[in-house]
């Protein structure tokens, strides 16, 4: 049977060669040009029907059991938080100050180019003190820089044995965000926003925030793939909210343009579009008409969210005075808590500068005095409201620090470089065991020397919280079931789970 060349051509366009034809990106065109949400009201959203009603379910079957969470949010910490300083407490490290790291505790393992030329690697006690909080077990210790932290420990289980295989800062955030070292996969938001769907029709259902920051201002760039879709059709993409007043561009119709005008525009370019998939089958540009909607809701739906005047005084007093600057870690997470209450499935902070090779003296406490209020308020303030119990609150970086000393040691201040080798997350609510500690490393906080947790196993258990059993949430691309946690094996963490 002869096949028609054209349309054959047409059938194997690339997404970013079908979109730059159309000039129809999603990430400028289903944002742009949007309508003042001060015209608009619910009945003119709704032309067919009640959008603020319609929720997009996930894959049949999902979640594969009962789960203990319904929705996440992570507390990303990049740039790698210093463990020894923060909460893997070595006090025998105090007589070590300014003595070599041992050959048989490095063990030949891989340095970093920033370190691999010193001809010393001068153990770096931590200047911090440390406290040991009662969780009816072993206690856990946390530095004085946490105090905020430190006064919900007994609800958070920390593991201080995580373990990753790379070394430098890009392949390690894209793996423990992506599952892969490599660009090009899905994010575990987009897999969660895959396999379990929307609960809310006029926010997306996976939402990152990328808030400022006190420390280093020398910070690793964020990549948009963090938080893509990948594989993964780009519906299921994260939408990142802009830090400052304006979280999303294009907020408002251009001059001229009223809520009528924005409506019939957008039925008549859903037609088009329909007709361009009836024609051609590309199941994007379902995806295009679908992100073009949400745009559109998102116009009464945003501004909605980020206005904080509902809010109880006391609720703003517990975050701190950071809560009213739009882009701060503080109103960030009230912001996220905000988006958790209305359904979003999954909300990211990337909270950037914590990249301290150098000049931990000023950099850390200013990093920790960044979040340590805010994701404390957040903890007490999803509990107080009945959340925490079906949110998932997790905390962490993409790798940890070195006890030695990175460039000139004194006791009043040095530097660390990185370390993949253990490092130390934190998790609460959404089914986890509260006031537990997991893992153990060696006075050195260099290696594990009990119950190892590699990353894999950490989203394993972010999975498995939500009723997601890892194994079988694949997607199928190049002729592989491809999956968040790779083809490795890869294990909840049963230990920390209630």
């Amino acid at each position: 049977m002869r096949t028609d060349p054209i349309r054959e051509l047409l059938q194997r366009e690339t997404r970013r060669q079908f979109f730059a034809k159309g000039a129809l990106g999603l990430g400028s065109a289903a944002l742009t040009s949007l309508m003042s949400p001060s015209t608009w009201s619910q009945a003119e959203i709704s032309h067919d029907q009640d959008n603020s009603q319609r929720v997009h379910p996930g894959l049949p079957g999902l979640p594969h059991f009962a789960p203990r969470a319904k929705r996440a949010i992570y507390l990303f910490m990049s740039g790698a938080p210093s463990q020894m300083d923060m909460f893997d407490y070595k006090p025998a490290m105090h007589d070590w100050y300014d003595k070599d790291l041992p050959e048989s505790i490095r063990d030949g393992q891989r340095l970093t180019t920033m370190t691999s030329g010193q001809t010393r690697f001068p153990i770096a006690p931590s200047k911090y003190k440390f406290t040991k909080y009662d969780n009816g077990g072993e206690g856990m210790w946390v530095s004085e820089l946490l105090p905020h932290i430190a006064s919900v420990v007994g609800e958070l289980a920390f593991v201080r044995s995580v373990w990753t295989e790379a070394i430098n800062h890009d392949p390690a955030i894209t793996y423990i965000c992506t599952g892969n070292q490599l660009p090009g996969r899905a994010s575990l938001g987009s897999w969660l926003s895959y396999g379990l769907g929307s609960e809310n029709d006029n926010l997306p259902a996976f939402v990152v925030l990328t808030p400022s920051w006190t420390g280093r201002k020398e910070a690793q760039a964020l990549f948009s793939r963090l938080w893509g879709n990948g594989f993964l059709p780009p519906k299921y993409q994260g939408v990142m909210l802009r830090t400052g007043a304006d979280p999303v561009l294009f907020l408002n119709n251009p001059a001229g343009v009223d809520m009528s005008m924005r409506r019939r525009m957008l039925d008549a370019l859903s037609e088009l579009n329909q007709r361009a998939y009836n024609e051609l089958g590309d199941p994007e540009i379902q995806a295009r008409i679908s992100q073009y909607e949400m745009a559109f809701r998102m116009q009464s739906s945003v501004p909605e969210l980020t206005n904080l005047a509902d809010e109880s005084q006391s609720v703003l007093e517990s975050y701190g005075p950071d809560v009213h600057t739009p882009g701060t870690f503080a109103h960030s997470c009230l912001l996220a808590r905000r988006m958790s209450e209305r359904g979003v499935r999954f909300v990211q902070l990337f909270h950037r500068g914590w990249d301290q090779h150098f000049n931990i003296a000023t950099d850390l406490p200013n990093q920790c005095r960044d979040i340590d209020q805010p994701a404390a308020a957040l903890i007490r303030d999803l509990k107080q409201r009945g959340l925490l119990d079906e949110t998932l609150v997790v905390w962490g970086g993409e790798f940890g620090r070195t006890i030695y000393c990175q460039g000139q040691l004194t006791r009043e201040n040095y530097g660390r470089d990185h370390h993949p080798r253990c490092f130390t997350m934190w998790m609460a609510g959404g089914g986890i065991r509260p006031g537990v500690v997991h893992g153990e490393t060696d006075e050195f906080s260099y290696n594990v020397i009990r119950d190892p947790v590699h990353i894999r196993d950490m989203n394993a258990t972010i999975l498995n919280r939500l009723g997601i059993d890892h194994e079988r949430l694949v997607y199928s691309h190049q002729g592989l079931d491809q999956r968040l946690t790779g083809v490795e094996s890869a294990h909840p963490i049963k230990a920390i789970m209630l």
